[in-house]
């Protein structure tokens, strides 16, 4: 094509993209349809394969997107060369030749198309070209300003999934007010922080067996921990009662419900469902619970819910009015009340649970963990052909241990999900804070039991954890400055450091359990 034909080709190639980009922010979508376009363009003599790869923080390059070939996390595909050695992205495009795999030894040709924001390198358009691939040019001008196009279509992008993080951020600075608030009425009781962490769990072990929708599960999740958010309200003298109420302070003791009702002030879908726990949870199925004597299904389903996982923990665990039932206790008695007490469906979920629900007792307990204690859970259905299996091997002979390492690769799987269905960076936030959360509280436990049994290695596993959570809040960071490259780079980190942790350090904490 002469300089006229190149400059409409880029024209229109530009406005072809710009409108497909403008309904999605899948970089995959843009690669198709670049490809599909420059089929229109035979004498570029291009293949229709490529890829976008994005610098991090640290200079190293990730594949964000492909076409025609396998996504990073399935390819033996190396992009081994010098220009992804360095992390000053070049001003125009350049012809590059790598080895695809270990088992080729003919090298493949790359045209690569650099992308700029502003004034920095954040990576580029890989195109595959046939092996004696030169540049023309013309070709070499058209493909330098299709780089261009593609920069801002990229940046585009990125300020749509930096957006999506920051509404997430400002619904989750008020569900941590919320959960915040809840937390306050537990510790005004003789209930520990951990119920909420239980009790809220079991309650979305319980929805999810019941087929409740992801959106309603989350709604759960935040306004669980406000069930009991009215006990703020009562006195000190009925709340912190060591002994059985009278009938005047059960009386007094049941406004709670009611106080919880006119705390929990708003419309919105959050404080509404919030209001509904708080307000309806003591409600009994067969009409004769409190504040309303509510029946059946006049009982809003999230309290319906909360009240067998709020009384389940309640019954199982120690208070200083009364000693724990037995699991087996606990669980026949909610079985009996179906109909009565408590929804039958719900009862019904709740046995389907059992086996996470029992995982849950055990990774937010509240006494420090005996090396030597021996779990019967009934087992976890865990998922096929998961990213990063557990593997036996990896026990470090401390069964509460490994269960919390079980747990810890469940959430990276689900990352992984995550990121390769390209639900978006959105989501990647909100599961890389809850891997974090978790970790945290996986990792305050470890370092309870260390401290009390008296292990030597003590300072070092400190030292690690802390590494560990600085780590996870920089990729947090990253995610507002480049949210995709972030999310590949946060998965690549966490399997090689949780695998490498546990076999090199957790390995020696066998010696507790001796």
């Amino acid at each position: 094509m002469d300089k006229e034909e190149e400059m409409l080709a880029i024209s229109r190639l530009v406005f072809e993209l710009t409108v497909t980009s403008s309904t999605t922010s899948d970089l995959d979508s843009l690669l198709e349809r670049l490809f599909e376009k420059l089929k229109d363009y035979p004498d570029l003599q291009i293949e229709p394969r490529g890829a976008v790869l994005l610098l991090n923080p640290r200079g190293r390059y990730f594949q964000v997107a492909q076409f025609g070939i396998e996504p990073a996390w399935n390819t033996l595909l190396s992009f081994d060369t010098a220009a992804f050695s360095s992390p000053v992205v070049a001003q125009h495009c350049l012809l590059q030749d790598i080895v695809l795999a270990k088992s080729v030894d003919e090298p493949a040709r790359m045209l690569l198309l650099p992308l700029h924001i502003e004034t920095e390198g954040v990576g580029y358009v890989v195109i595959f070209v046939p092996p004696d691939y030169g540049l023309s040019p013309v070709n070499l001008d058209f493909f330098n300003d299709l780089a261009r196009a593609l920069s801002g279509l990229v940046q585009r992008t990125l300020s749509y999934e930096t957006l999506r993080i920051r509404e997430l951020e400002l619904e989750e600075a008020r569900a941590d007010a919320i959960r915040s608030l809840g937390v306050a009425s537990e510790y005004r009781d003789n209930e520990t922080g951990w119920h909420i962490m239980r009790m809220t769990n079991f309650a979305q072990a319980i929805a999810k067996c019941m087929g409740l929708p992801e959106e309603q599960r989350d709604l759960l999740y935040v306004a669980a921990p406000m069930h009991d958010v009215g006990k703020i309200g009562i006195a000190d003298a009925v709340l912190l009662k060591p002994g059985k109420l009278t009938a005047e302070e059960f009386e007094v003791m049941k406004t709670h419900t009611d106080i919880g009702v006119t705390i929990l002030n708003g419309n919105d879908a959050l404080i509404a469902a919030a209001r509904d726990i708080a307000g309806s949870h003591h409600e009994r199925w067969d009409g004769n619970g409190y504040p309303q004597g509510l029946k059946g299904e006049t009982i809003p389903l999230l309290a319906r819910i909360c009240s067998v996982a709020d009384v389940f923990d309640a019954l199982t665990s120690t208070r200083p009015y009364k000693e724990p039932w037995s699991v087996a206790t606990a669980h026949e008695w909610v079985m009996s009340e179906a109909g009565k007490h408590f929804d039958p469906a719900v009862v019904r979920a709740f046995d389907e649970a059992m086996p996470e629900i029992l995982r849950i007792r055990e990774l937010y307990r509240d006494d420090i963990i005996d090396p030597k204690q021996v779990l019967t859970l009934p087992p976890v259905k865990h998922r096929d052909n998961a990213w990063v299996p557990w593997d036996e091997n990896l026990s470090v002979g401390i069964d509460v241990i490994d269960e919390h390492h079980r747990y810890l690769f469940d959430l990276i799987n689900d990352l992984y999900v995550v990121v390769i269905n390209k639900r978006g960076a959105r989501e990647v936030a909100r599961l890389i804070k809850s891997l974090d959360a978790y970790a945290k509280i996986h990792f305050r436990a470890e370092e309870q039991m260390m401290d009390h049994y008296g292990y030597a290695g003590i300072d070092q596993q400190l030292q690690q954890h802390h590494v560990f959570e600085e780590k996870i809040k920089e990729f947090y960071e990253e995610l507002h400055a480049n949210p995709l490259v972030a999310q590949f780079d946060v998965l690549s980190y966490l399997r090689g450091w949780l695998i490498h942790h546990i076999r090199v350090e957790d390995a020696k904490l066998a010696s507790l359990a001796r």
